[in-house]
């Protein structure tokens, strides 16, 4: 029996389409919510049934309320929330970093992940539990030159995430992170807005443990564990998912 028959998953953010299909192919309902309809409703016509697009924009509350309702009216209930939307600032020293771009980075990142679990946490409840998964990065768990709004809202999420973990437990909702490392998606192949250049174009995975990026599927795995019953004794947990990434690089054999 696939993990999410009769489950209902609502998944933000236009790169989501990889978990949005994940969960699909597990049996759930999906519902994808983000603000570009030319792209959700492609997606929505390629899975055919259990499939619906919601317009979605995460800094907005009524947004929110709007989706949730969405998701329980079309299919009767909502059991699990991935808050995958996110946005990357272009390269800047904090000096040179204006207002607007850190409160973008911050309403995107930040505050649409919390008016994501306010929105969701009581329609979870009326389905007696369910599931939120945050994605964060590897950027929130230390510091990183020219990121700092982005690097901020991922740290804060961390401790948005055990917050809501103590607060929805006891309701048999559980809510965890995952910390992805440079995975090989749009996000680090283009450009940030006012970038001239991308991650990948000045970064190189072969000195660490597992010498490549990240591919979309490692992540949905992880987030298919989190979010399922497997995961049923996992709240307020940190996933590092990064090849090795944090740890340094590694030793080659030659020089041991």
């Amino acid at each position: 029996m696939p993990r999410f028959e009769n489950q209902t998953v609502l998944v933000t953010g236009g790169q989501g389409s990889n978990h949005v299909r994940a969960f699909h192919a597990e049996g759930a309902n999906v519902v994808i919510g983000g603000l570009n309809a030319e792209r959700g409703t492609a997606l929505v016509d390629e899975l055919g049934t259990r499939a619906r697009f919601v317009r979605l924009d995460v800094a907005d509350e009524s947004s929110w309320s709007a989706a949730v309702l969405a998701a329980e009216n079309t299919f009767g209930a909502l059991n699990v929330l991935v808050n995958n939307a996110g946005v990357q600032n272009p390269p800047a020293t904090i000096e040179n970093t204006d207002q607007a771009t850190w409160s973008r980075i911050l309403d995107i990142n930040l505050t649409g992940t919390f008016l994501g679990i306010k929105a969701a946490a009581p329609a979870l409840r009326r389905a007696a539990g369910g599931a939120i998964v945050n994605i964060a990065s590897v950027m929130g768990l230390g510091g990183t030159a020219h990121y700092a709004p982005y690097v901020a809202s991922k740290w804060a999420v961390r401790g948005l995430t055990q917050t809501a973990a103590l607060e929805l437990g006891r309701d048999r909702i559980r809510v965890n992170t995952i910390h992805p490392g440079v995975i090989s998606t749009p996000f680090i192949h283009e450009p940030a807005a006012g970038a001239a250049a991308a991650i990948a174009d000045f970064y190189s995975p072969e000195p660490f443990a597992v010498p490549r990026l990240g591919e979309p599927a490692d992540v949905s795995r992880l987030l298919l564990f989190l979010a399922s019953s497997d995961a049923s004794f996992v709240t307020g947990s940190e996933y590092v998912i990064d090849g090795g990434l944090l740890l340094g690089p590694a030793l080659q054999a030659e020089a041991a």
